[in-house]
């Protein structure tokens, strides 16, 4: 066949078509012939794509901080839904647009505010004090390099840049603070009497009515559904350990490791900052290195530390003199690290120009890199050892559990025998769980799903904690029923007569409520059914010798007018009613609010005002940004 096309492509017409495909691939290029370019982004927020990659990273991340959090509440299924995924998402496009505004308006994070930042975080201390050994070996474990580490800790702190702003920017005034507390901290003066629950019309129920309640309510009166499990539990506590490594074994890790133990050379280092704009013109560059090289005339040792508190542009260093303390290569940016480590002992740098602005340094003292012993780590390698063999012998019996389980679905009778582990079963249990691992929202989901429970096969392995999993599979299962209707007679007797008593309780509080706003008073009204009046004065919105259905019902109605109390008939939820009146209103007193409470509650207005204005931001800027979603790569 293409023989004979190739036969055929003689003469003009093969001259027209090879003319026209050598003006098209001309034309649009060569690459459009051999290679096709197909969207992959998830969001496309203006010119800046969020990838599939970046999606799927930061629903990881969420997962993973949500199971930590909740530990057996977590349910991994709910970040499989439509609507967390766009939730994410939402949360992913609102960053990028920050950071592109923080672009736009030259809003930026300076390096200190990082190094800042970094300093604070726990994980990197050591007694309280940040550890440059120690901030290496976390990241080490994190797969990550200092400057990943510090470019993701600038993003996270740019997008909080905007909204900061506007926070500091947030007024809240006295008379906004005096009107909240006006509302909040509002006085009434009440009375109510609970009316005593009256008999009903008709006290009888017959078995007829009690079959007719029976079969409208039959959902009411059901056993559950209910299953018992077969299963088969690894815990890592449980697991026999292997032999501890030998000092042999220990010293070899030593050496594979010993960049571990390398302290790196540090230098300790003050610094004067004078800051150059964002976006600065020519000029006021000019301007900024005159400021620092006036500065640096006539520094020296003994007066930097009193210079930079009064001239340094770095709030984070100048009341401690212009202060860094200790630091090692790779915790400031690449122009700072130069010139430090070009620096001998004592010496004081001319203006260098850093992202920050122009930066003069002194160099105060320097501390060489050394390396720990193996003695002295050996106890560390040890535990690393042993456990890494822990969680190594966990994974190994976890994974041939979740093998074996798979390829017999029907029994767990293999997996049993191969690994030496027994088959355990629970007590029925019904879909609100039982005891023990059916007590495990996992296990739960699981039993009653269609591929364990229709399907009858073993659940894929379960995490119920760190290094404690299980298999499952139903071992007996029963179905939802009816109860009899003569186990549940009794019961419906009563619920027919309670709702006969609720029904009367309402009319009879009806009646005398129309009696109250003829004029008669609460006294007379309450007396005339045996009821007695209480009346509590200044009840504020939370206060627990009040009732809560009354108390909040007395804050619902309105003012009391011309003299004459506002009234309502109150159900108090237990087949009761009662009667309230509210009979004064009063603003809060105001000087009973102790300074350091309205302090605590303007941080609070201002916090919320200040989110408040930030949603407005972002919808702003969406507003004036095109966004795409692809949902169907979510």
């Amino acid at each position: 066949m293409l023989q004979a096309i190739r036969n055929k492509m003689h003469g003009w017409p093969a001259a027209v078509l090879l003319g026209l495909a050598t003006f098209a691939m001309s034309f649009f290029g060569i690459e459009g012939y051999i290679m096709s370019r197909a969207d992959t982004y998830v969001a496309k927020v203006g010119k800046h794509e969020i990838s599939q990659q970046d999606f799927q990273g930061r629903m990881n991340e969420l997962r993973q901080q949500m199971s930590a959090e909740q530990g057996d509440r977590f349910d991994a299924d709910a970040f499989e839904k439509p609507d967390m995924k766009l939730k994410v998402l939402d949360g992913m496009i609102d960053q990028q647009l920050l950071l592109k505004a923080n672009e736009d308006w030259g809003v930026r994070v300076p390096d200190q505010a990082v190094r800042d930042y970094i300093a604070g975080i726990p994980a990197f201390q050591v007694n309280g004090q940040f550890d440059p050994n120690m901030y290496r070996t976390v990241l080490a474990e994190q797969r990550k390099t200092p400057d990943m580490f510090q470019d993701d800790v600038r993003a996270s702190l740019a997008t909080q840049a905007l909204p900061n702003a506007v926070n500091a920017s947030t007024i809240v005034t006295d008379e906004e603070i005096n009107h909240y507390l006006d509302l909040r901290m509002q006085r009434r003066d009440i009375s109510y009497a609970v009316l005593p629950k009256p008999q009903p019309a008709d006290a009888s129920v017959t078995d007829a009515q009690i079959a007719d309640y029976y079969k409208a309510h039959l959902a009411d009166y059901m056993n559950p559904e209910q299953v018992s499990l077969q299963y088969i539990e690894v815990k890592g506590s449980e697991l026999k350990p292997d032999a501890p490594p030998s000092d042999a074994d220990l010293m070899k890790r030593y050496e594979n490791e010993k960049q571990r133990f390398v302290l790196p050379e540090q230098r300790e280092v003050s610094h004067i900052l004078v800051n150059v704009p964002a976006n600065a013109t020519p000029d006021q560059q000019k301007a900024a290195l005159a400021k620092a090289e006036k500065i640096a005339t006539g520094l020296t040792p003994d007066n930097f530390a009193k210079v930079a508190v009064q001239d340094s542009d770095d709030l984070g260093s100048k009341r401690q003199g212009g202060d860094l303390g200790w630091l090692q290569k790779g915790v400031t940016n690449a122009v700072f690290d130069s010139a430090m480590f070009a620096l001998k002992k004592g010496e004081i740098s001319k203006p260098v120009l850093t992202p920050d602005g122009y930066d003069i340094l002194w160099l105060r003292d320097i501390r060489s890199g050394d390396a720990k012993s193996f003695a002295e780590v050996r106890d560390q390698l040890l535990a690393e050892a042993t456990s890494g063999d822990k969680d190594r012998k966990y994974n190994e019996v976890a994974g041939k559990l979740s093998d074996n389980t798979y390829q017999n679905p029907s029994s767990l009778e293999p997996a049993a025998q191969a690994l030496g582990l027994p088959i355990k079963t629970t007590a029925l249990f019904s879909r609100q769980g039982g005891q023990g691992v059916a007590a495990d929202p996992k296990v739960i989901k699981a039993a009653f799903g269609n591929d364990v429970l229709a399907q009858g096969n073993n659940s894929n392995l379960i995490e119920l904690g760190n290094d404690d999993a299980v298999v499952v599979r139903v071992a007996q299962h029963v179905a939802a029923a009816a109860r009899p209707l003569a186990e549940v007679h009794d019961a419906i007797s009563k619920t027919i007569l309670d709702q006969r008593i609720t029904a009367a309780a309402k009319q009879q509080a009806d009646a005398l409520l129309a009696r109250l706003r003829k004029g008669e008073t609460l006294a007379a009204v309450a007396a005339s059914d045996n009821a007695n009046v209480k009346s509590v004065a200044d009840v504020v919105r939370i206060q627990p010798d009040v009732p809560a259905t009354l108390r909040d019902q007395a804050f619902l109605l309105p003012h009391p007018a011309d003299g004459k109390p506002q009234y309502a008939a109150v159900d108090m939820q237990d087949g009761s009613y009662a009667l309230l009146a509210v009979d004064k209103v009063q603003g809060a007193d105001l000087s009973k609010m102790p300074s350091d409470q309205r302090n605590a509650l303007r941080q609070q207005m201002t916090q919320a005002y200040g989110a408040v204005a930030t949603e407005e931001l972002i919808k702003a800027l969406r507003a004036g940004t095109e966004i795409k979603i692809a949902k169907d790569r979510m």
